[in-house]
């Protein structure tokens, strides 16, 4: 088995078990540190919440939680680190640079392609600062409707990087936009598409954006699950049982893109009706309420596996 990269040391890929391919313990936007007036960041609080997340999960028959966080917005491998450590779930961690309306800065935005992609390397090789902990895989981001110059530098390092380490690569996407445009990318600079997850596909319920992504090979992350906010569950999941139904379990994964802990301000001031609109969003509900759903609407057990078990270890195999 593929040795995989987590927080605490490699695992082998038949180790990973069911795992959550999109969610974050930490998040911090860009320039939260220079708010005075934000909630002071409060470490040993903010680790107990995450490590009784995770205990959660692991009760659940989780194996595996993927934070993809990027550099940009607040990963903090030693955070992910001790939280694996005290609740026994392997976590897996990320390089790489967000979208650049919410991530970029001026230094980054001044590197070129080849800069980016040997800091995504050094990471997936050597190791994260002088922490030694080595990511896992590559995230990278676009915007809506439109993929900015610097997104594409970021999107071409994230290929190249994946070409020299080996390391798969998982996206954001917005409001299911720019998925293919990510694989043409992806494309000419020669990465497989089976190291590839279109991330957050489940922004939009057209299924020939589904399809047409899913006949070049790629995974699709169906993986904000809870956030009604942006696009009904109901609707997510009418996509995903359609996918299912016609054999593509085997390209599909699944999330919520749930955050645990902010550092400084994290979600906006909501009332009451918009909070109804998240009030899933936590990293169980597909545990608890997805799967079920799956269930009673006829899909069988092995497609479920497919997606929570085997999609993730071929994914860190290929």
């Amino acid at each position: 088995m593929k040795p995989i990269n987590t927080v605490t040391g490699t695992v082998g890929s038949d180790q990973l078990g069911t795992t959550l391919m999109h969610e974050h313990l930490l998040v911090g936007w860009a320039g939260w540190e220079l708010d005075c007036k934000a909630p002071r960041f409060d470490r040993k609080t903010a680790l107990r919440q995450a490590v009784e997340r995770l205990k959660e999960l692991k009760d659940l028959g989780l194996g595996t939680f993927v934070d993809p966080c990027p550099n940009d917005i607040g990963r903090d491998a030693v955070f992910m680190a001790e939280v694996a450590n005290a609740s026994g779930v392997n976590i897996v961690c990320s390089t790489g640079l967000y979208k650049e309306d919410l991530g970029s800065t001026p230094y980054m935005k001044q590197r070129s392609v080849e800069e980016i992609a040997d800091i995504y390397a050094t990471e997936l090789t050597q190791g994260i600062g002088e922490t030694g902990i080595k990511a896992g895989l590559i995230k990278c981001a676009t915007s809506k409707d439109r993929i900015t110059e610097y997104e594409e530098r970021c999107l071409r390092a994230a290929a190249r990087a994946s070409r020299r380490t080996g390391a798969p690569i998982t996206t954001h996407t917005d409001e299911g936009t720019m998925g293919p445009e990510q694989l043409n990318i992806f494309e000419s600079e020669g990465v497989a598409f089976s190291k590839v997850i279109i991330g957050h596909s489940c922004g939009s319920s057209d299924l020939r954006y589904h399809t047409g992504m899913l006949d070049r090979g790629c995974y699709l992350g169906f993986d904000r699950f809870g956030l009604d906010l942006l696009h009904p569950d109901r609707l997510r999941l009418a996509a995903l049982i359609g996918l299912v139904g016609i054999g593509f379990e085997q390209q599909l994964v699944l999330s919520h893109d749930s955050v645990a802990c902010w550092k400084g301000k994290g979600m906006p001031e909501m009332d009451a009706k918009t909070l109804k609109l998240i009030e899933n969003w936590t990293p169980t509900h597909i545990f608890k309420n997805i799967i079920p759903a799956l269930k009673n609407a006829g899909v069988p057990e092995r497609k479920i596996t497919a997606m929570m078990v085997e999609n993730p270890r071929r994914y860190f195999e290929a």
